[in-house]
């Protein structure tokens, strides 16, 4: 007696299937079966067909089905300063042009500003990522509306911020962020005091307190530069992941960004204690502030993602370009060809950026029970033809502008390479309208 089928919200069929599992199975050609934002079945695309009745099929024939790309910080609304002040070094470009800059910002730019990153990011096959910046809230509704996922957090400092104010309604801020969030499918707050130099030690320890009362990850930029390490040596005798775990921040809790400036001791000391990382490779290289010991602290256990940082140091959003200059990146300075595999750079886009995310069990994989946040990249193209090996494809190959389709938490927010929740050109004109306000 033949069985019904089982009904399915979304049926993605036909193509290669690049799970990303513990066994690292492949499926060609393959299919994954999603119903209620979640993936239900993953398998041969024979298989699946006949278990699974569909209310939405994808053909994926000619394309590769992958984890979509976590991109594991950024400022998402620097958008609006793309292009505005290149080839300066870190503090230069901070205090007196970012910052600056920064004090015009308003939640509305912010608002647009996310919305921009997000049409970009989902364009260029990312599904999730970790943002710092100010108006935090409307970076929130921003990617809510996108269908974007995202742990957002308000950047706190000891000066005044342009949206709160004193550093004290700045945590009252946050912890008002973190109620409002709670519980939300797509949305999480974290704590973010923006780095020990910015940061006193008072307002490091409290940032700590409410993470740990709220239960909510920590972000920071850590020993980003060699000037950062120097000032923070010079003020409390210690460098900065020195510092940070004198105060008690270094936990599983922390997500670091960069962690560019470490030696051994200290590499040792962020994998024993969980810290996860996210290391942003092409801002490093064009702020001119070096190559983050990745490989090292992959060898320590450590958890490294890989971001994009803003797109003022960057200057784009483009995951699949990160991973390219990733794995590039540390062969140069390796002088080793073998650094830093593509099977290794593709995980730490996804896997490990889900995990830096603390999403480890939810996402950055194609498995049942795991969101269905996935993308189709179309590999029917010259520049991937002929396919040996489809992961090294993956980082060294594909462009952002090859991805098909997105889906997150098992909707399509983009089809065809058309936007389904976002209207890029009106977009594009309001910040255009605001870049002519950041000029004068």
């Amino acid at each position: 007696m033949a069985t019904t089928p089982e009904r399915c919200d979304l049926l993605l069929t036909g193509g290669t299937i690049l799970t990303l599992n513990d066994q690292d199975e492949r499926f060609d050609p393959g299919a994954v079966a999603i119903r209620d934002g979640k993936i239900l079945a993953v398998g041969p695309a024979a298989d699946i067909a006949a278990r699974y009745q569909a209310a939405q099929v994808i053909d994926a024939a000619g394309c590769c089905v992958m984890p979509g790309l976590i991109n594991s910080h950024t400022h998402a609304a620097m958008t609006l300063f793309r292009g505005l002040a290149d080839d300066l070094p870190l503090m230069d470009w901070l205090n007196h042009h970012i910052f600056p800059a920064e004090r015009k910002l308003t939640a509305e730019w912010v608002y647009w500003g996310t919305l921009l990153a997000c049409a970009e990011m989902i364009l260029s096959g990312t599904t999730s990522f970790c943002d710092m910046y100010l108006f935090e809230h409307k970076a929130a509704e921003a990617a809510k509306k996108a269908g974007m996922r995202a742990l957002v957090g308000e950047v706190l400092y000891d000066f005044p911020s342009p949206n709160y104010g004193p550093s004290e309604a700045g945590l009252r801020f946050t912890a008002e962020l973190i109620r409002q969030w709670r519980g939300d499918p797509l949305i999480r707050i974290a704590v973010e005091p923006h780095a020990t130099y910015t940061c006193s030690p008072d307002l490091l320890r409290k940032c700590q307190e409410l993470a740990e009362t709220e239960d909510v990850p920590v972000h920071i930029h850590a020993a980003e530069s060699r000037h950062e390490s120097q000032v923070i040596r010079k003020q409390y005798g210690v460098r900065p992941v020195r510092h940070l775990q004198r105060l008690g921040l270094l936990t599983p809790r922390l997500l670091a960004a960069h962690c560019v400036e470490l030696n051994a001791a200290e590499i040792a000391l962020l994998a024993d204690s969980g810290v996860r990382i996210a290391h942003c490779p092409e801002s490093n290289m064009k702020l001119g502030s070096g190559d983050a010991p990745v490989h090292q602290l992959l060898n320590h256990g450590a958890t490294v993602g890989i971001g994009t940082d803003g797109c003022a140091s960057n200057n784009d959003l483009d995951m699949f370009g990160e991973m390219d200059s990733c794995a590039k990146l540390h062969k140069v300075t390796s002088r080793n060809p073998a650094a830093l595999p593509a099977a290794t750079v593709i995980r730490m886009g996804t896997r490990h950026g889900a995990a830096a995310l603390g999403l480890a069990r939810q996402t950055g994989q194609l498995v049942p029970g795991f969101l269905a946040d996935c993308i189709v990249v179309n590999f029917a193209q010259p520049h991937l033809t002929p396919v040996y090996n489809v992961v090294s494809h993956m980082v060294y190959a594909v462009r952002g502008g090859d991805v098909l389709h997105s889906i997150i938490h098992g909707r399509l927010v983009m089809q065809n390479r058309r936007l389904l929740t976002l209207d890029a050109a009106e977009i594009m004109a309001r910040v255009n309208e605001f870049a002519r306000q950041i000029r004068v």
